[in-house]
């Protein structure tokens, strides 16, 4: 057994071992292991200098490192404990120091640079060469050019940022976990679905609250948990107190995020101006497709100009729809009362519930027919592997695979012409107080393809989200947003196990952010088309398929309220670039008048003013980059998975030529070559924005 479990390499990994006591030794070892083969590579002389001794070298220089804290990181997102907390943020400044010091490492940039004019270097494969401009590239965005008190400030400003985005998210996760509302009276959950009532008593009954005879309901602010209740429930009391708990996250009063929130902007701002960049926007988006700020908000505001009409005209329908049911007078909504009427009028109008297609979805098929329709499109067979969890510090089993917790599975992926595995991954899907909110796919350790007679090495990844929780006996059945989630999740885990790269660096998910969102965003498409939903819609009990009625209604209602849908992706968007192109009109003014003054015309008009999310938005502030600058890629993306789609329809949905195509052409690339290129290669022209307006009907 490895004396260092968080660096070993075993490629499964010994989860019981990864205990708070290991950490601080781990962590220091992975630091000097790096900081001795960063030092071979700054003592080379210049004479001597190879792609393999410097490039190379420097790739391989972190890589334990990059093991211990990125399991360590994985921990504290799936299973959050106190010791486990302070051991990482006891190593966070130490961790953050040396990767900022290894561009501003003097001796080591002007090593790397020697190979980099060298004819040498010109003389490498297009993949060696677009792995030393990207390396360069990095190199200077952090400071490696800067005269040395402009280093040292750097430095210091990685170091802040990562301190304090790390306590913003840990702010979410326990405001998160602070909050909850029991219920004792049943005729509040009138309304509510039956497994919405169903769960909130288990969650209850599970925390020792009520009892046969007199049961309670307990609602948190996990989203199978508190959405339903505002989607569903006719007590008007109890919608608008979920609201408002949906307010205290990050602003609880032990828990505030507000001043976090500033602070993170002005650092990152500050980095741009010490780099030459007139903000933070600039700074990050050089190398994406969109290249730069300016850009990126023109295109979220010239999205936003072709669909506000439609946008507006929703919200009067909506307001409306409630005066006529209610025999009110039309008045804006209160915003706890707009996912209501909303559903209700989705109701009305295509006689559709999304509860009536839960039975369909049980997770476990849902993942069982994903892998089926995988294997057909992209030529690769996925197997379930017996997976055990041991308690933290118990004694490990060589032959056993371990997971982090009871709910997770285990997979191995593998291409059936070759033979060869590919890689393998760790499926999570349900909420736990320990567990971060949302849904994400990650990497443990990148693989590589075979080369020189040898093996190949595997991919290892993960894919998690929060989504409805089995009650009792009855499996987990999922809502059809929920199955789009997984079907999201697996795209950029296929992006990341499918990679054929031979440079980890430009491997799997390492793209572009604009880039990034493509594979999985078109995944989500085959969960609208008839073919590939009988690959994993069956009824729970009878295995039938959807009934054809019920499918022409989901269809039918698909593009209900779309406007609205786009534009929020749209607000989310344009709050994000405003904060990090012009900080300078927002900077320290209240979170809420800035967010209203940003969205005016991107939120529709309600009774009662609504929060700002900022102070929750953990893609922008919950790590140092993250999706700061960058989360218009999601609407971005959009735009290419509408358009890539089209082939898929035209040659046929399932058709595995062109599922095949797609592997080869985008998924198997990474960042090996200019992403607008690899665009190209599969569609044979640049993007069109005519197929996203015409698939949500708003063209």
């Amino acid at each position: 057994m490895s004396s260092h479990p968080f660096l070993a390499d075993d490629f499964h990994i010994r989860w019981s071992q990864l205990v708070p006591d290991k950490v601080e030794a781990d962590i220091e070892a992975g630091i000097a292991e790096a900081q001795g083969l960063i030092d071979e590579i700054c003592s080379l002389p210049r004479e001597g200098v190879t792609y393999e001794n410097t490039f190379a070298a420097l790739e391989l220089a972190t890589e334990s490192l990059s093991r211990g804290w990125g399991r360590l990181n994985h921990l504290s997102s799936v299973r959050d404990n106190d010791s486990q907390r302070v051991a990482l943020n006891r190593m966070l400044p130490r961790v953050t120091a040396f990767h900022a010091s290894i561009p501003l490492n003097t001796e080591l940039w002007n090593t790397l640079k020697s190979f980099a004019t060298s004819e040498a270097a010109k003389e490498l494969d297009e993949v060696s060469q677009r792995f030393i401009e990207e390396t360069c590239a990095e190199f200077r965005d952090a400071g490696a050019d800067l005269p040395p008190e402009k280093k040292a400030r750097m430095a210091e400003l990685q170091s802040e940022l990562a301190e304090v985005t790390k306590k913003f998210g840990e702010n979410v996760l326990d405001s998160v976990k602070a909050w909850e509302l029991i219920v004792e009276d049943e005729e509040m959950l009138a309304g509510l679905p039956e497994s919405c009532r169903t769960a909130a008593r288990t969650d209850a009954e599970s925390k020792g609250i009520g009892s046969t005879e007199e049961p309670r309901w307990r609602f948190t602010m996990q989203f199978p948990s508190f959405y339903p209740v505002l989607q569903y429930a006719d007590s008007e009391e109890l919608r608008k107190k979920i609201f408002e708990g949906r307010g205290t996250i990050g602003l609880n009063e032990k828990f505030d995020n507000s001043e976090l929130v500033w602070r993170i902007v002005r650092l990152r701002q500050e980095q741009a101006e010490l780099l030459g960049f007139p903000n933070f926007a600039d700074l990050k988006l050089q190398r994406s497709m969109v290249r730069d700020g300016s850009r990126a908000i023109g295109f979220v505001e010239d999205l936003h100009d072709k669909i506000v009409e439609a946008f507006r005209k929703e919200g009067a329908q909506l307001e409306a729809y409630k005066a006529e049911k209610t025999g009110s007078a039309v008045a804006p909504l209160e915003p706890w009362e707009v996912s209501y009427w909303a559903e209700r009028q989705r109701k009305d109008r295509y006689d559709f519930d999304d509860e009536d297609l839960r039975p369909y979805f049980q997770v476990s098929s849902v993942m069982q027919g994903l892998f089926g329709l995988t294997s057909r499109l992209f030529g690769v067979t996925i197997t379930p592997r017996d997976g055990v969890y041991r308690e933290p510090g118990s004694d490990p089993s060589d032959d056993e695979i371990e997971v982090w917790h009871p709910d997770v599975s285990f997979y191995d992926l593998h291409d059936p012409e070759s033979g060869e595995h590919l890689g393998s991954f760790y499926a999570d899907w349900h909420p736990r107080e320990s567990k971060r909110g949302g849904a994400w796919m990650n990497y443990l350790e990148t693989g590589l393809p075979a080369a020189n007679g040898g093996t190949r090495k595997p991919h290892l990844g993960l894919i998690t989200g929060n989504l409805t929780k089995p009650i009792g006996d009855q499996p987990a059945l999922l809502t059809h947003s929920e199955v789009e989630t997984i079907f999201h999740e697996f795209g950029h885990l296929l992006h990341q196990l499918l990679s054929d790269v031979p440079i980890k660096s430009l491997s799997g998910v390492n793209v572009p952010r604009d880039w990034v969102e493509l594979p999985s965003q078109i995944m989500e498409n085959f969960c609208w088309d008839r073919e590939s939903l009988d690959f994993f819609a069956r009824h729970h009990e009878t295995g039938n398929p959807i009934p054809d009625e019920l499918f022409e209604k989901m269809i039918a209602a698909r593009n209900y309220m779309s406007a609205s849908a786009t534009m929020r992706q749209l607000a989310l968007g344009k709050l994000d670039l405003e904060l990090h192109i012009r900080p300078h009109l927002y900077l320290d003014r209240d979170l809420d008048e800035v967010d209203r003054e940003i969205l005016e015309d991107y939120k529709a008009g309600l009774a009662s003013p609504t929060p700002t999310i900022a102070r929750q938005f953990n893609h922008l502030f919950d790590s140092p980059g993250g999706y700061a600058a960058g989360y218009y890629s999601y609407k971005w993306s959009e735009v290419l998975d509408a358009d890539a789609f089209t082939r898929f329809r035209r040659e046929g949905v399932l058709n595995p030529e062109t599922g095949k195509a797609f592997r080869e052409d985008i998924l198997s690339k990474g960042n090996s070559r200019p992403v607008d290129e690899l665009y190209r290669k599969f569609m044979g022209r640049d993007p069109e924005l005519q197929p996203l307006l015409e698939r949500n009907g708003l063209s």
